[in-house]
């Protein structure tokens, strides 16, 4: 007889009760045994962190942002510089007093997809999505939105590299005689409704790719 047989017999002569307690803990640790076993498969429905960085879409909700305000979120590992600006920022974009700083105001340059190949380098004018990455040698600008201040009586509002001094106007287009070359990238992106957008992902119709930038 089988060790096995043995244990058959043994639980067979023991009281009721007990035996229907004991089956339920076999029961039990057998199905904690096969979840175990299972967990591995259904981790691996889970999107894998490097796939996220080759360039999954980032939703973003763009309700509680108030105008002049700035929201920073990471796309393929790059900063993402969320702007909505205010009506007053949006006017200062066409005047000689910020046009008149510009090596490119037209975005001559492929740093932006066409649908973004305008004075305010967007989709929606109240809200800017830029790729935050000095084109220079990949610092980080800061975000310096007033008038003036100390960039100067004639500083339109924008953004201010403090590495080489390297300096952008709120649609992220570079300064004349600065070290960076090229206005600040703009990434893929459309709305899926009025306060979200989908950053790393073209309006429908669209084939931008976004590795045919000139630089980041």
């Amino acid at each position: 007889m089988t060790s096995f047989d043995t244990r058959l017999d043994k639980l067979a002569t023991v009281d009721p009760t007990r035996r229907d307690f004991l089956l339920l803990v076999a029961g039990a640790l057998g199905v904690v045994g096969t979840v175990s076993a299972l967990w591995p498969f259904v981790d691996s429905l889970e999107p894998a962190a490097d796939t996220i960085a080759a360039g999954a879409p980032v939703d973003v909700d763009l309700t509680a942002m108030q105008p002049g305000q700035q929201l920073k979120i990471l796309w393929r590992g790059r900063p993402i510089f969320i702007v909505r600006r205010t009506p007053a920022e949006l006017a200062m974009l066409q005047k000689p007093q910020d046009t008149g700083l510009l090596r490119d105001p037209n975005s001559s340059a492929l740093q932006q997809p066409d649908y973004a190949k305008n004075w305010h380098r967007s989709i929606n004018p109240e809200y800017l999505v830029l790729v935050g990455i000095c084109t220079h040698l990949g610092c980080i600008p800061e975000f310096e939105p007033s008038l003036g201040g100390w960039l100067g009586a004639n500083w339109p509002g924008g953004y201010f590299c403090p590495c080489h001094g390297s300096k952008y106007d709120l649609a992220g287009r570079v300064f004349s005689g600065v070290p960076a070359p090229y206005n600040l990238p703009v990434p893929p992106y459309h709305f899926t409704s009025k306060t979200a957008i989908r950053v790393g992902e073209n309006p429908p119709k669209s084939t931008f790719d976004f590795s045919e930038i000139w630089q980041i």
